[in-house]
Order: structure tokens, then C-alpha cells, then sequence
């Protein structure tokens, strides 16, 4: 077999491994050992466990933990809902003012805890109830967390740009860096969306219906909500200040989450501590066991010559770049809505990334393109995880309902792909500015 007849083989073999529900990690690894077996002989197995082990003991690695940690601590506290709260009564007169905080305590708890599906169920939990109380349609009310919710994988600290990272060999503080201003970009955009809608949905209402707060009252919930926020002010300030490195910063976050979950909502129990804890270690290690099996599974197509066969032979279709981009886009949508974001990362970075750089695409910028197809995929069946969280917290919603009311915001999230190809300074600005061009 020729090594792109071979690349095909393992494609199709994997894609049914992983759609059978084995766990990526052993997907991955069997698919290796199956395929190193076949085409190399037995002998290279014995590089397996070396593989892994050497890819696991990298020190960049340890952000992976901390960084959960940091969200575990942050989802195990009622934080969302006061974030959520107090951006409620901040835009009490604003119109759409309540849709639009919902979508704007996503961006700050994402901020916050580095993952979209503890994002939809913390905002979600209280502000899907509160939106449909005071009239706003079921489909907007869970489809704007369920969007906002996919910030948390762009927005720093984000798990995806760390696995991203590692993969390509970028840094990490200019990939946290690039998905700042595209973050902000999708959460004002959504914003828009949401205020439109909303406003011609209560249009007839009488302003007296809405709620509306005192000065005291928007004030009480900030004592309670500023040093969460104050943890991403800090982790800003010394990682792009250079007073310390990416671990440095995910540990010391970590201990100030706890440290604040603790005395703020007295989560200082064995229970809280350890429901805190396990789910860190039970997502830590799924991670990190897929790091470990992607490390194989890159060394099987790089040893079959599958890797460097198929990025020459897609160099050497010369298409137009943008031909290039569009197929790429599409297909990294197409796997966005069967695959986790984890798993596309590891698989298809070693062979996009010399395609990439042979077309003069800037990998950093390309980190931000590829986050928002796999943010699409979080709100797409059949895979969508945040779809079914919002089933979670919203019972009584049809499913169907969500995704009506999710779609157009998928709609917004091509135009942002759109607009980053054609402005990719966009996501370059800051970082070039604030470490110096790359």
C-alpha cells in the first residue's frame, strides 16, 4: 500500500474506533499498535511506552492540572450565579439588558474557569429560569448560554490553546494573548444579536413589569464577584508582565480560587474540598491520557511516512491559499461535530502544520480560526456537549428548542471566522504588541 492509501486506512479505522465509544485514549493507542504491527513489525513497539512517558514528563504539561484545578474550584461555587446576578442588575435598564448579561457573566466565568460546559451549567443553572420568567423566548434564553458557553475554550486561560500549543510548538502566553480580542469581538457580537432579539420580543411590554435596582443593591454583589474577577486581572498581569511563567501563574490562581471559594462560600468542608479534587484529577487524567496516546499515534503516521506524504501532497495541489483555508475550515467543522476539540488537536496539527506554513498562514492566528470551528462543534449535533448541558439545566426545554435558538449564533460564529481570515491582525494585534512581533 502506498503511504496515502495507508493515511486513508487509518483514517477510516479511527474514525470507527472513536464513533464505537471506546475512550479516545485507548482509541488512539490500539489504532497505533494495530497499524505499527501491520506495516512496521513488532519491534517498533517497544518505543510505545517511551513515547509516552517522554511526551507526559514535559514540563509545559503542568498547566494542564493547575488550570482545572482553578475552574474545578470556581464551578463548585455558586460564582456563576453571582456574576450572572450582579451583571443583572448593573443592565437593568439597558433593553435586553438581562440576555445580555447572561452572555456577559459567560465571557467572565470562562475567563475564570477555562471550560464551556462548566460555563453553561453555572450561568445556565440560574440565568435560563430568570430570562424565560421575565418573558425572554426559551430559544434565546438557551441558546445565548449555550453559545456564551463556548468562550471558555477561547477566552484565557483556555485548555485548548495549552493542547494547541504543545502540538505546534507555539507559546502558550501569545496563543492566550490571540484569543482575547476574538473573544471579546464574539461576546459583543452575540451581545448585538441577543439585544435585537430581545427587544422585539418584549416590544408592548410596559417598563414597569422589568425589575429595576438601586445603587445599593448593584453594589452588593460586587464585593462578592471582584476577586474572581481580580484571579484574571493577576493572571493577565504576571504572565504577559513576565514576572512568571504559564505553571507559575495556573498554580498560584489555583490556590487563590480555593483559598476564595473557601472563605467566600465556605467551601472549606471534606465533601466541597473533595468533589473539588476528584473532578480535577478525573479530567487531568483523561487529558493527559490522550496527550500520551496522541504522542503514539503521531509517531505511527510520521514512521509510515503517512504525516509528511500528506502535507506534500497537499502542497503540491498548489491550490489558492484561501481554497486551501475554506477546505481546511470545512473540515475541521465537519470533525468539530463528532470529535472533542481534544482529540482534533492532536490528530491533525502534525499534518496541518507544514501545510500551514507552506501557505504563510500564521499558526497563532490559525489557533484562533480552529478554536472557533471547534466552539461550533460544542453547540452541533450529534456531539454538541454544550446542547445537552443546556437539556441538563433546562428540563423542561425541548431539545429541538435549543438548537432553533443556538443556530443563529453559529451564523455569527462564521461570520467571526470570516472576519479573522480577512482581518487576521484581529488576533494578532496583542500579542504582537505586547511581546513583540513573532
Amino acid at each position: 500500500m502506498s503511504e496515502i492509501q495507508i493515511g486513508l486506512a487509518v483514517l477510516v479505522v479511527t474514525l470507527l474506533v472513536l464513533f464505537s465509544g471506546l475512550p479516545i485514549a485507548w482509541g488512539l493507542t490500539l489504532v497505533s499498535i494495530g497499524f505499527l504491527l501491520v506495516f512496521a513489525g513488532p519491534e517498533t513497539l517497544a518505543n510505545v511506552p517511551i513515547l509516552m512517558m517522554d511526551e507526559l514528563a514535559s514540563f509545559a504539561l503542568l498547566t494542564i492540572p493547575l488550570f482545572i484545578l482553578l475552574g474545578a474550584a470556581i464551578s463548585a461555587s455558586a460564582a456563576g450565579k453571582d456574576i450572572y446576578e450582579s451583571l443583572h442588575r448593573w443592565l437593568d435598564r439597558v433593553p435586553g439588558g438581562l440576555v445580555i448579561a447572561n452572555i456577559l457573566a459567560c465571557g467572565i466565568f470562562s475567563a475564570i474557569c477555562g471550560s464551556s460546559p462548566a460555563t453553561a451549567a453555572a450561568i445556565g443553572k440560574s440565568g435560563v429560569p430568570e430570562m424565560m420568567r421575565r418573558g425572554v423566548p426559551a430559544s434565546l434564553a438557551t441558546g445565548a448560554i449555550c453559545a456564551g458557553g463556548t468562550l471558555g475554550i477561547l477566552i484565557p486561560p483556555s485548555i485548548t490553546m495549552i493542547l494547541y500549543g504543545i502540538a505546534t510548538e507555539t507559546s502558550i502566553g501569545r496563543l492566550f494573548l490571540a484569543g482575547v480580542v476574538p473573544g471579546a469581538m464574539l461576546v459583543l457580537m452575540f451581545s448585538a444579536y441577543a439585544w435585537i432579539v430581545t427587544v422585539r420580543a418584549q416590544r408592548g411590554m410596559d417598563p414597569g413589569d422589568l425589575p429595576r435596582f438601586t445603587l445599593t443593591q448593584k453594589m452588593e454583589g460586587v464585593g462578592r464577584v471582584s476577586p474572581f474577577i481580580g484571579i484574571v486581572v493577576a493572571i493577565a498581569y504576571a504572565m504577559y508582565g513576565g514576572i512568571a511563567t504559564p505553571s507559575e501563574v495556573a498554580a498560584i490562581s489555583a490556590v487563590l480560587a480555593i483559598i476564595l471559594v473557601v472563605v467566600i462560600y465556605r467551601a472549606w468542608r471534606l465533601g466541597d474540598q473533595w468533589r473539588i479534587f476528584r473532578e480535577t484529577v478525573r479530567e487531568s487524567t483523561m487529558i493527559l491520557m490522550i496527550i500520551g496516546a496522541a504522542a503514539v499515534f503521531s509517531y505511527m503516521l510520521s514512521l509510515l511516512y503517512v504525516t509528511q506524504t500528506a502535507a506534500q501532497w497537499m502542497v503540491d495541489l498548489e491550490l489558492n491559499p484561501w481554497v486551501m483555508l475554506f477546505a481546511i475550515n470545512m473540515f475541521l467543522l465537519i470533525a468539530g461535530c463528532f470529535l472533542p476539540p481534544v482529540a482534533i488537536i492532536l490528530m491533525v496539527m502534525p499534518i496541518l502544520s507544514p501545510v500551514l506554513e507552506a501557505n504563510n498562514f500564521d499558526l497563532i492566528w490559525f489557533a484562533v480560526i480552529l478554536t472557533i470551528n471547534m466552539e461550533v462543534g460544542l453547540i452541533t449535533p450529534p456531539v454538541g456537549l454544550n446542547l445537552y448541558v443546556l437539556k441538563g439545566v433546562a428540563p423542561d426545554v425541548p431539545l429541538v428548542t435549543v438548537l432553533k435558538g443556538s443556530f443563529p449564533f453559529v451564523l455569527l460564529m462564521f461570520l467571526a471566522i470570516v472576519i479573522l481570515s480577512v482581518f487576521p491582525e484581529i488576533a494578532l494585534w496583542l500579542p504582537n504588541q505586547m511581546l513583540g512581533a513573532g
